[in-house]
């Protein structure tokens, strides 16, 4: 089996694929999710991921190999250190020098994301090109890829939970947000109401806006999908999201993995 492990800033996924000599097959036996805490040691980390494999009634044994990415530097050791104690293997770790079969035409390739690439690569095998990835995470990102499979590049902006946090921080009387929802109505009656409404609908319009500038740089008529934690909940009422997959990030994983063989 193959284990793939993607660390955000805000969570980490983790995903299982089963294997046929030694080739990871299609779709994830089994996903789980974590806060990302960045001061946990290794052994909090490795102990975490076995509890989750044993709830799957899988066994440390069984992991044949180790594919991950990061967006958080302080923890790459940290999971180095882990897979390698519990699970006896050395992990591929997406970055300069690894193969992943996508020619990246970005202004300094070493600047992009390890979840962006791989996010990236799995919504080309998914849908072909050109397409775009929405991931609804600590940051939203949009990744697109052409017709024949190149990384284009794509924009940026603070995911709803990172622009909640920032209201409560940076004002003096709108409290911290709450899990982040749709709103009875776009017309608040509460502060809680009224800062839901601005973060839902005003993401909704930020994705909806920066698909159609991308789709026409981009070019042809891209395939749209959605992935990350937030997906769910905003993808159903942005009409040009066609997919949604929580798991995308992992699949490009596997092909990451499967492409280093």
């Amino acid at each position: 089996m193959l284990l793939t492990i993607d660390i955000g800033n805000t969570q980490i996924t983790l995903g299982v694929f089963r294997t046929d000599q030694g080739r990871p097959l299609k779709g994830v036996v089994s996903s789980w999710r974590m806060a990302t805490v960045r001061t946990a040691t290794s052994d909090e980390y490795g102990t975490k991921i076995l509890d989750f494999l044993h709830y799957a009634s899988i066994e440390s044994s069984q992991i044949g190999g180790v594919a991950l990415a990061s967006v958080v530097p302080p923890l790459d050791g940290v999971f180095l250190d882990a897979v390698k104690k519990y699970f006896k293997t050395t992990p591929l770790v997406v970055g300069p020098g690894v193969k992943t079969g996508m020619n990246i035409l970005y202004d300094n390739a070493a600047e992009v994301g390890a979840d962006r690439i791989v996010n990236a690569l799995a919504a080309f095998d998914r849908l072909g090109g050109p397409c775009i990835v929405v991931d609804f995470g600590t940051a939203t990102t949009f990744d697109c890829v052409n017709r024949k499979g190149d990384y284009l590049g794509g924009a940026i902006a603070p995911g709803p939970l990172l622009a909640a946090a920032s209201l409560w921080e940076k004002t003096a009387k709108l409290p911290l947000l709450g899990a982040f929802r749709k709103p009875p109505s776009a017309l608040g009656k509460n502060t809680h109401d009224s800062m839901s409404s601005g973060l839902f609908y005003g993401y909704i319009g930020l994705t909806e806006e920066l698909l159609r500038q991308l789709k026409k740089e981009v070019g042809g008529e891209p395939k749209i999908m959605a992935t990350g934690g937030l997906a769910g909940l905003l993808a159903p009422y942005i009409k040009a999201i066609k997919k949604v997959d929580p798991d995308l990030t992992l699949e490009g994983l596997r092909l990451v993995w499967e492409r280093n063989l």
